[in-house]
C-alpha cells in the first residue's frame, strides 16, 4: 500500500467537522418555551454538564410546567452535535403502539373513524418514550448523574409553579375530557376548581415518579411501581396495556438527515419524522430560485408550491422505518427535486389531486421545542409532545403522567384525516410497536460563518415553520428576527394556504387569490376564520463564528418563553 493511499484512508476516517470544529464559544445559550425550563438547562449547565445534560434538565421541566404540550406520557425528538468528534445523532424517543390497538379499535358501529376513541382516554395514548429518551441522554452522552440532571424537574413538580393564561385557557378547552378521569381531577382540582392564573400548581406525583426515574433510570418508569400505576390507571378507563410492552420500550438512534442549500449544510430529522424529508425537498426544489429577490407574493406562492408537493409524498410514503420500506434517497435527491420544480407553473397555482372537504383546525400551542449550544460547541435541538391539548387528557392515578394521544398520528382509517388534516395511508397504519408519523423537525444549519439551532411546536404546520426559519437564516436574519417570522402553510390537502394574522397583507393575498390560490386568513371574515391569530412557539439559538458569540431568539407569540445565554461558570438557580 502507499504512502498516498494510507494517507487518504486516514482522512477519511477522520470524523466530519463542521465549520464550528476549531472554536468555542466559552458561552451556554438555551431558548425554551418556558422561562423555568431555559434557567434550569443554565442550572445543570453551571454545574458542569454539557448540552446533553442541560437537555435532560429542559426536556423534564418542560414535562412538568407544560403539561399542556408535552411530559412524561409523550415522546420527542432529540437532534445532537457532538463537538468533539463532530458527529450528528438523532435520539428517537417517539412513543410506539399497544399491540391491542389495531385500526377496527378506532371504528364506530358504522364503520367509520370513532374520533373520541382517537383522541380521548387510553386508547389513543401509545407507549411513552421521553422517559427513556432521557436516560439515554444522560447515560449515553451526558456528564452528569441523571438525579443531577433531574433535580430542577423534581423540585418544580414538588414545590409547584404559577398557572400560566396559555394552560388555565387550555385547561378550559378540554375540561369536559379532562375531568371524565380521577387521575386528571386529582392533579388539575387538587383545590376543587380549575387552574387559575396565577395560582400555584403543585404535582406531588410526578415529583415522585421522576424521584423513581432518577434513582432507578429506565426500570423506574418502565417496571416496577410506575409501571404498575400505569397499566392500572389504563385498564380502570378500558384500555388495554401489557407490561412487557412497557418494559421493551428501547429508543433508537438513527443517522440524522443531511443535505445543502444555498451554502448552508442542513442536518435534520429522519423518519419517523416527516419533516426533515419534506425539508429536503422543499428546499431543494426553491434552491435555483433568488426567493429575496422577489415580490412577496411571487415567493410565497413558488414556497407554498413547494410545500404542496412535499406534503403530497408525505401522505403517500412516509411512515416507522423499522416497519416500512422509504424510498428516502429518491425523495431527497436533487434530480427528483428538479422533477417537482419543473411541474409548478410560475404564476399559477397547481390544484391538489383530491379535495377531503375538510378545513385546517385552529392551531394550539400543544407540542414544544428547545435548543441549546454549551461552551464546548455541543448542540441539541429537541422537540417533545403529548399531542393535542394535554394530550388524552388522561393522568394515571398515583404517577402525574398525562398520558399522550400520539395514535391519532397514525393512519387509523386510511384515508381519513387525522386531527391535524393530514392524511396517512399503509405506510402509517399502526402495528405492535410500531412508531407514528410525526412532524416535529428538530434542525441545525451550518455555514462557514454561523450555526444555528431551531425548531417548534404546531403539528402538521411545524414542518412548514422550521422551512420557513431556515429560509430566514438564509436570508441573513437574526435568531430574534428568525423566530419572529410570520407565517403560512400549505398541506396538499385541504387545497387551502393558510397564514397566521398579519402574514400575508391584503395585496398580497389577493395576487395569490389572482394565481389560483384558496387563501384563508384571520382577517378573512368571508374565509370563515379557519386560520388562528398566531402559530406556533420558534425557539431558536445562532452562534456567530466570526464574532464567537452565542445568540438566542424566543417566539415572541408565547410571553413565558426565555433564550438566555450566560457566560461558561456562571452561576444560576432556577425559581419557581
Amino acid at each position: 500500500m502507499n504512502i498516498r493511499l494510507v494517507l487518504l484512508l486516514v482522512l477519511l476516517s477522520l470524523p466530519r467537522a463542521s465549520g464550528a470544529a476549531a472554536a468555542k464559544p466559552h458561552q451556554h445559550a438555551v431558548a425554551s418555551a418556558h422561562a423555568l425550563a431555559t434557567e434550569a438547562g443554565l442550572e445543570v449547565l453551571a454545574q458542569g454538564g454539557n448540552a446533553f445534560d442541560a437537555a435532560v434538565a429542559v426536556s423534564s421541566t418542560l414535562s412538568v410546567v407544560e403539561p399542556i404540550s408535552s411530559g412524561l406520557g409523550g415522546g420527542g425528538f432529540f437532534l445532537l452535535h457532538e463537538a468533539k468528534t463532530g458527529r450528528d445523532r438523532f435520539i428517537d424517543a417517539r412513543e410506539t403502539a399497544p399491540a391491542a390497538a389495531t385500526p377496527d379499535k378506532y371504528l364506530d358501529a358504522g364503520g367509520g373513524l370513532d374520533r373520541d376513541r382517537a383522541v380521548n382516554g387510553p386508547w389513543s395514548a401509545g407507549i411513552p418514550g421521553l422517559p427513556a429518551g432521557l436516560v439515554h441522554l444522560a447515560r449515553e452522552h451526558g456528564r452528569l448523574p441523571l438525579s443531577q440532571s433531574l433535580a430542577p424537574a423534581i423540585r418544580i413538580a414538588r414545590e409547584g409553579f404559577p398557572v400560566y393564561e396559555r394552560l388555565a385557557k387550555g385547561y378550559a378547552a378540554r375540561r369536559e375530557v379532562m375531568e371524565r378521569y380521577p387521575g386528571t381531577r386529582a392533579v388539575f382540582l387538587a383545590d376543587g376548581d380549575p387552574p387559575e392564573v396565577g395560582e400555584i400548581l403543585r404535582q406531588p406525583d410526578l415529583a415522585r415518579t421522576l424521584e423513581l426515574l432518577a434513582a432507578k433510570g429506565h426500570d423506574g418508569f418502565y417496571r416496577g411501581e410506575v409501571a404498575g400505576k400505569l397499566l392500572a390507571g389504563v385498564a380502570a378507563e378500558g384500555g388495554q396495556w401489557q407490561a412487557d410492552e412497557l418494559a421493551a420500550y428501547r429508543v433508537r438512534e438513527r443517522q440524522p438527515l443531511r443535505f445543502s442549500y444555498d451554502g448552508w449544510t442542513v442536518v435534520t430529522a429522519p423518519p419517523p419524522s416527516s419533516g426533515g424529508i419534506a425539508l429536503a425537498q422543499m428546499l431543494q426544489i426553491l434552491e435555483p430560485w433568488d426567493l429575496s429577490a422577489m415580490a412577496p407574493a411571487q415567493r410565497v406562492h413558488l414556497v407554498t408550491e413547494a410545500m404542496r408537493r412535499a406534503f403530497r409524498d408525505r401522505t403517500f410514503y412516509l411512515g416507522d422505518p423499522d416497519f416500512v420500506r422509504i424510498p428516502q434517497r429518491m425523495l431527497t435527491s436533487r434530480d427528483y427535486a428538479a422533477g417537482l420544480r419543473a411541474t409548478i407553473h410560475p404564476g399559477k397555482a397547481t390544484p391538489s389531486d383530491l379535495l377531503s372537504g375538510q378545513q385546517t383546525p385552529l392551531e394550539d400551542e400543544d407540542t414544544t421545542h428547545f435548543s441549546i449550544i454549551d461552551a464546548d460547541g455541543n448542540r441539541v435541538a429537541g422537540t417533545q409532545t403529548v399531542n393535542l391539548l394535554f394530550g388524552s387528557g388522561l393522568v394515571a392515578p398515583g404517577t402525574g403522567v398525562l398520558l399522550n394521544n400520539e395514535m391519532d398520528d397514525f393512519a387509523l382509517k386510511p384515508g381519513e384525516p387525522n386531527a391535524f388534516g393530514v392524511m396517512g395511508f399503509e405506510a402509517n397504519a399502526p402495528k405492535p410497536g410500531k412508531r407514528m408519523l410525526s412532524s416535529m423537525t428538530p434542525t441545525f444549519m451550518e455555514s462557514p460563518g454561523r450555526v444555528a439551532v431551531l425548531g417548534t411546536p404546531g403539528g402538521s404546520r411545524i414542518i412548514t415553520m422550521v422551512l420557513l426559519g431556515v429560509l430566514g437564516y438564509a436570508d441573513g436574519l437574526d435568531a430574534q428576527q428568525v423566530a419572529a417570522l410570520p407565517r403560512y402553510h400549505h398541506q396538499w390537502l385541504p387545497d387551502v394556504l393558510s397564514a397566521e394574522r398579519g402574514a400575508l397583507p391584503a395585496d398580497v393575498a389577493a395576487a395569490l387569490r389572482a394565481m389560483g390560490h384558496t387563501v384563508d386568513t384571520p382577517e378573512d371574515a368571508a374565509g370563515g376564520r379557519r386560520s388562528s391569530d398566531s402559530w406556533g412557539n420558534l425557539q431558536t439559538v445562532e452562534w456567530d463564528l466570526k464574532t464567537n458569540t452565542l445568540h438566542t431568539g424566543s417566539d415572541p407569540r408565547n410571553p413565558i418563553g426565555l433564550g438566555k445565554t450566560v457566560e461558561a461558570g456562571k452561576k444560576t438557580k432556577v425559581k419557581p
